[in-house]
């Protein structure tokens, strides 16, 4: 859906998109406003209007993710508000953070009430003879009421719980982070995000039988924005909901720091594993794999593991999400980068390796799409 799009520039390195909707969008209002024998240049700024309450929530939304630290690369805007795409997976993950999460998507709705109140006000004080209730509250005859129902309603129609409004976002977070296998919550989002295209339908269908073409044109934005969404939607689901309990070793060889090279070949004998967690009494101090074992054998002659051993590792707990560890680990080099040890406190409870992590995100991946909770072992039975 970004290929539906046009880019309209850069404000301070953030791209931003504009979606060919848009286009329809003006010559909806251009039709309008010769239905109704007005000038046509009211319709161009009653879209010109729609554009305004969006960069009031962009604008919003985007000194917030710069208040949290969020690296915001660029943003696709459709008529029910923007989908930002982040700079790095450190950014993903960070947007990702449920407080940061529900003030993301309380800042763009709070600022449009804010901007929608404001104007309201000054018309009161200075242009009392507007009727702000008048039926037709979006309309190219009265400007002035359209900016602040356009504002009022943009921010209404964020709070419904639909992929990719901003409340949608806050209960797909709160569905991830919910009880459940990977499995069951992988079934839950994917029922989630047909939840948008519903209540568009719901919102087209209402807007035919009240002959509201705003309404109707929300539902459309709102259908077009949950299609460009759902793909990487599901595509991040899948990374989110598998945790590093889900895939890690639980029995796996380890080696003593006082042991010699030697006796370390001999038990790597034993063993597929290629990278091995190097303890001294009981605390994981490194990491060694069986390749630097036998190069240094063969260079330097029988030694101690804890001198060849990687000091330098990073850790990782049960329920950390998969993908955010390996994009954390992944800027390591060494051997410290293809082992990633899991620990409960200060305990060790598994591992991660190369090896065992293609294997177990393919029995991982076949049991999310049978939705059955059984292992793919299970079906050969």
């Amino acid at each position: 859906m970004f290929g539906w799009s046009l880019s309209v520039g850069k404000i301070f390195g953030v791209e931003i998109r504009l979606h060919s909707f848009f286009v329809f969008l003006l010559v909806l209002s251009l039709t309008w406003t010769t239905y109704l024998r007005c000038h046509p240049l009211r319709g161009v700024a009653l879209w010109v209007l729609v554009l305004l309450a969006l960069a009031v929530r962009e604008t919003a939304r985007g000194l917030a993710a710069a208040w949290f630290g969020i690296d915001v690369r660029g943003v696709l805007l459709l008529p029910t508000g923007g989908i930002q795409a982040y700079g790095s997976a450190e950014a993903l993950a960070r947007a990702g953070e449920p407080r940061v999460q529900r003030w993301m998507a309380l800042t763009g709705p709070l600022a449009n009430v804010i901007f929608g109140v404001t104007v309201a006000g000054l018309i009161l004080s200075e242009a009392p003879q507007v009727n702000l209730w008048d039926k037709l509250w979006v309309s190219p005859l009265h400007l002035l009421r359209a900016m602040v129902w356009v504002n009022l309603l943009l921010a209404a129609v964020n709070l419904l719980p639909a992929w990719p409004l901003d409340a949608g976002r806050v209960v797909r977070g709160e569905i991830v982070r919910g009880p459940g296998g990977a499995a069951s919550v992988l079934g839950g989002l994917r029922t989630f995000t047909r939840m948008g295209p519903a209540i568009a339908i719901g919102l087209v269908l209402y807007g035919a039988v009240s002959e509201n073409w705003w309404v109707i044109m929300a539902g459309i934005a709102i259908l077009l924005g949950a299609q460009a969404d759902r793909q990487g939607l599901l595509l991040q689901t899948d990374a989110d909901v598998v945790k590093v309990g889900d895939v890690m070793l639980t029995e796996y060889s380890i080696l003593s720091a006082s042991a010699t090279l030697e006796d370390a070949v001999e038990q790597a004998r034993h063993t597929l594993q290629d990278v091995f967690p190097v303890v001294r009494a009981g605390n994981m101090v490194g990491a060694v794999a069986r390749q630097n074992i036998l190069d240094a054998l063969e260079s330097s002659g029988n030694g101690y593991v804890q001198g060849i051993m990687t000091r330098t590792f990073q850790t990782a707990g049960p329920g950390d999400s998969l993908i955010a560890t390996l994009n954390r680990v992944t800027s390591v080099a060494g051997v410290s980068s293809q082992l990633v040890p899991v620990v409960d406190g200060e305990k060790i409870v598994g591992i991660i390796t190369p090896q065992n992590l293609q294997r177990s995100m393919g029995l991982m991946a076949r049991r999310m799409r049978r939705g059955d909770g059984r292992t793919a072992e299970d079906e050969t039975d």
